[in-house]
């Protein structure tokens, strides 16, 4: 395993990751409660606050915008990523290697893994290759483990949450980046079938501040690492105050109610 201790994207072992790979993902829908954010330019701004512990994005955005934010942005290369209009049974599309990335400055590679879709098994094929690679280069690996498919009957089950969990360990994974389970409990099962792999919750869809604030909470309490959020953060008008909250809750370890406290 890569040591996070020496890479940007921890920070006191606890991780922050922003994600702005929604664009491909789920397309510009997704920006239109906040339409600046449809400017890619906004969103690294965003990434510039000190909770940030590494921006993820795709390679276009990468190569665009990347080079005026290096000395303020931990980048964390997604390597694989395919649109909303694809149809078919869950796979994800390599658009970008490993080598590339680490060329342009990436401090961490994201990878996204289905298990449980008819294209498993190309899929960690795939992530094979960027590990190694990536291990190459000493950069870390987040994988975005999401049962999805043929093979899974429901993504939020306590067991199907804790097998992706293990899947990011055991395919060699630094990190795992996995929906919320629902409870304390099935969070502690995951980040267990973890082992030393760091476990980040996938912050989701849009949410009220405090339920947002105290399912982080419950991860942290449950032994995981911090979050990887997207949509929680950049589509609120107050962005900055979330991750001053975020900031509290997660590395200066204080509560949800002190943490509201910055976004009122």
């Amino acid at each position: 395993m890569v040591p996070l201790a020496d890479s940007p994207l921890a920070r006191d072992g606890k991780i922050l990751i922003l994600a702005y790979d929604h664009g491909l993902e789920h397309g510009p829908t997704d920006f239109e409660s906040v339409p600046e954010t449809m400017d890619p330019e906004t969103v690294w701004d965003i990434a510039t606050h000190d909770a940030v512990t590494s921006f993820a994005v795709q390679k276009g955005i990468a190569e665009a915008y990347y080079p005026s934010y290096e000395d303020d942005v931990s980048l964390l290369a997604k390597v694989n990523g395919t649109s909303n209009l694809w149809m078919g049974e869950y796979d994800s599309a390599v658009n970008w290697t490993v080598d590339n990335a680490a060329d342009l400055g990436a401090d961490a590679i994201g990878f996204t893994l289905y298990g449980g879709s008819n294209n498993e098994v190309e899929m960690a094929e795939e992530f094979r290759d960027a590990q190694e690679s990536a291990r190459e280069h000493d950069l870390p690996v987040v994988m975005w483990s999401y049962p999805r498919g043929q093979g899974v009957k429901n993504d939020t089950k306590d067991g199907v949450i804790a097998y992706a969990s293990r899947l990011a360990l055991e395919l060699g994974a630094d990190v795992a980046k996995i929906k919320y389970p629902g409870s304390p409990e099935a969070m502690e099962w995951a980040v267990d079938a973890a082992g030393p792999v760091k476990v980040v919750m996938s912050g989701g869809s849009k949410t009220d501040d405090r339920s947002f604030l105290e399912s982080v909470d419950a991860v942290l309490q449950a032994g995981g690492s911090g979050l990887a959020v997207g949509r929680n953060v950049w589509q609120r008008e107050n962005s900055m105050a979330m991750l001053d909250a975020l900031e509290a809750l997660i590395f200066e370890e204080q509560s949800v109610d002190e943490a509201l406290t910055y976004l009122e």
